[in-house]
């Protein structure tokens, strides 16, 4: 009974440690709390296996949280657990995690010596994925270093393991540093090409993180050779993607991009907007190197906009990161001429041996030479003569010893190599590449949504499956325990409810998202406008309804008879559509509240085909817009609404699909307190 009771008990400790590793991405807090837990039982249960798996986890949590010192003290003692019951696996996979906590706090020395540790641990262990996620991390450290010239032999090597194990995740780290090599070269066109081979990975491997760093790479690259119309479609995808995938991490890398974009084609007002963001959030993971290029940006924005004062603040900020920075940089320098040296030293020991065991050879033959000539000589004198063959005995044993030398010293050159060469293990980043970017957008935001449901199905579906065979082993007991059975009924009926609950609440996303897509295959089609607005106009009109029951507004539609197919792409349009209606049912709710009953919302939709254009007029009799504003409308992230009602992406990305992508125009009239009509001109 005893030793059932164990069984279930180390088997409730990998439940929790599963729980806390699911929850590590989306609620680090409750993570951290059932790995404790997990701890804390496998010490109680003296399951050495068990409390070093915790450890290493917890110190995993601590790093992903910026919190080095505590992640470092949790690897170490997992550390310390695996080498007193030797095992391997868990002990290279510590030094990996310790790897990782040195060179993200720039300790480029310590990080190698880590992985020194860990690669022949790995080897022990037969645990190939381990050695070649170090070796992997090597080389990001030697680019890290800035020695391009011996990095790309070495990246690309590695690049091509990775290929060779199927390890797709040192394929996506490798061509990410390969793509980051040849950026820092200003070699573009191989650069993009390593981008969106890991962003095809990325996207393979649903790696929503990493897609959106690859899009960010990918806008920097356009950028730097100065076309800032890609550079700013493809900063917006990062941004819309991360911000729907509440992704803090590349959240303000997005929106640093973006800055840069909007200062360098004159628009210091939303280049402002995006490096304040920025700069608040490298604050909070204290990044020295965006704080840097977030205050150049701001100290040239507010020049430009010539106020002075802020732009001479944040020119002093920038320097002082700068030279902050600088001083980092000298640090990896010397580092790296320091294990040059350290190499440069061996090899010449090497090389100084290697000539003395020719010397030892040499000299050895000149010694048998003169003791063949001392026995022909010197015949009679046997004594003399077995004395020095006594003393050639002794020098070729010495010759031996040091030969045996040389040979261990020759094996540790030949190490040394294997690992020069090893250290072309390396790269990895994500990359993105350039698909339908509403359709992109859509699929990202539905894909986070979705996922923390279905990863809470997937985990608790396991965790009934665990209980079921825990339960039939309970029944085959000699001596039945009912009230252990009645608890793992009681645990499955729970589990039961949550995969029902969280089934649901995914159906519900599904439902929501279908409801609400506004995303095609970006196929263009003959469509019938009139039918499209229509059903738009009565879509948009129910979303509203549906948030606030008392609103009515008086819908009146004037469409133009015998109006032509156009080929247009209908999700795009309704996209725009649908924008036009929603703002302007927000227009005539604002003068609703204000007026009260004496105001009667309208909102009429006509179309209208001339010669060479037709048209989409969508008039409300709202709150109007002030001609200061309608200057700015069609600026990205600018909006009127309050904080949280809108993101000031909807009319701007609105312009783009009518212009850019239907080569049509998209326009504006209004009169304050009165009206406002937008008008869409699509080519016949």
């Amino acid at each position: 009974m005893l030793q059932t009771q164990t069984k279930l008990d180390t088997m409730r400790v990998r439940r929790l440690q599963k729980l806390g590793q699911v929850l590590t991405a989306t609620d680090p807090a409750q993570a951290r709390a059932s790995i404790k837990q997990a701890l804390t039982l496998s010490q109680d249960l003296h399951y050495t296996r068990g409390e070093g798996r915790a450890l290493l986890w917890l110190g995993t949590i601590a790093r992903r949280e910026a919190d080095y010192e505590q992640a470092r003290r949790h690897v170490r003692e997992a550390q310390q657990v695996f080498a007193h019951i030797r095992n391997w696996r868990g002990q290279g996979e510590s030094c990996l995690e310790l790897m990782l906590i040195e060179m993200m706090q720039g300790n480029n020395a310590s990080a190698i010596v880590a992985a020194q540790q860990g690669i022949p641990l790995a080897e022990q262990a037969n645990d190939a994925q381990t050695k070649r996620r170090l070796q992997a991390t090597l080389g990001s450290i030697y680019l890290n270093l800035e020695d391009y010239k011996a990095a790309l032999p070495i990246l690309q090597a590695a690049l091509k393991n990775g290929e060779q194990a199927g390890d797709k995740q040192v394929m996506m780290v490798m061509q990410n540093a390969l793509g980051t090599l040849y950026t820092k070269q200003k070699n573009w066109a191989p650069a993009l090409h390593y981008f969106e081979r890991a962003q095809q990975l990325a996207i393979g491997e649903h790696d929503d993180v990493n897609r959106t760093i690859d899009e960010i790479n990918m806008a920097d690259v356009y950028r730097l050779q100065g076309n800032y119309q890609q550079a700013r479609f493809h900063g917006l995808r990062a941004y819309a993607r991360a911000v729907a995938g509440k992704d803090n991490y590349s959240l303000p890398f997005a929106e640093l991009l973006l800055a840069q974009v909007y200062q360098a084609v004159h628009q210091p007002d939303s280049a402002i907007a995006l490096a304040s963001k920025s700069l608040e959030r490298a604050r909070q993971t204290r990044s020295k190197e965006n704080m840097r290029d977030v205050s150049l940006v701001l100290a040239q924005a507010y020049a430009e906009r010539r106020e002075f004062a802020p732009a001479y603040r944040y020119q002093g900020q920038y320097l002082a990161y700068n030279d902050t920075l600088a001083g980092e940089q000298t640090q990896r320098q010397t580092t790296a001429l320091r294990y040059g040296y350290e190499l440069d030293k061996k090899q010449a020991q090497i090389a100084l041996l290697t000539k003395t065991r020719q010397l030892q050879d040499q000299q050895s033959v000149r010694q048998r030479q003169q003791l063949y000539g001392l026995l022909a000589g010197l015949g009679s004198v046997v004594l003399v003569a077995g004395l020095l063959w006594r003393n050639v005995l002794l020098k070729q044993r010495a010759n031996r010893r040091l030969n045996e030398k040389n040979e261990q010293i020759a094996g540790q050159r030949d190490a040394l190599d294997r690992t020069l060469v090893e250290l072309k293990g390396a790269q990895a980043q994500l990359i993105q590449k350039e698909k339908m970017a509403s359709l992109g957008e859509l699929t990202a935001g539905i894909a986070h949504e979705i996922q923390n449901p279905l990863n809470f199905v997937n985990n608790f579906a396991e965790v009934s499956a665990e209980l079921l065979a825990e339960l039939e082993e309970a029944q085959q007991q000699p001596e039945r325990d009912i009230e252990l059975e009645q608890d793992l009924y009681t645990d499955i009926r729970e589990n039961l409810h949550k995969i029902n609950h969280h089934g649901r609440r995914a159906d519900a996303i599904v439902r929501g998202m279908l409801a609400h897509s506004n995303h095609g295959s970006g196929a263009k089609q003959p469509t019938k406008l009139n039918v499209l607005t229509d059903e738009y106009l009565r879509l948009a009109y129910q979303g509203v309804r549906s948030k606030d029951k008392s609103f009515v507004c008086d819908l009146q539609t004037d469409f133009a008879e015998k109006l032509d197919k156009v080929s247009v792409v209908p999700q795009d349009i309704g996209r725009v559509l649908v924008n036009l209606f929603s703002n302007a049912f927000y227009a005539t709710q604002q003068r609703s509240q204000q007026e009260g009953t004496t105001y009667k919302p309208q909102v009429s939709v006509q179309t209208r085909q001339d010669a060479d254009h037709i048209e989409i007029r969508v008039r409300d009799n709202g709150t109007g817009i002030p001609e200061p504003v309608r200057q700015k409308i069609f600026q990205p992230f600018f909006t009127t609404k309050p904080t949280g009602q809108g993101t000031g992406l909807g009319l701007s990305l609105s312009y783009d699909i009518v212009t850019q992508g239907h080569g049509g125009q998209l326009l504006v009239e209004s009169e304050l307190g009165r009206y406002t009509e937008f008008v869409v001109q699509l080519p016949a």
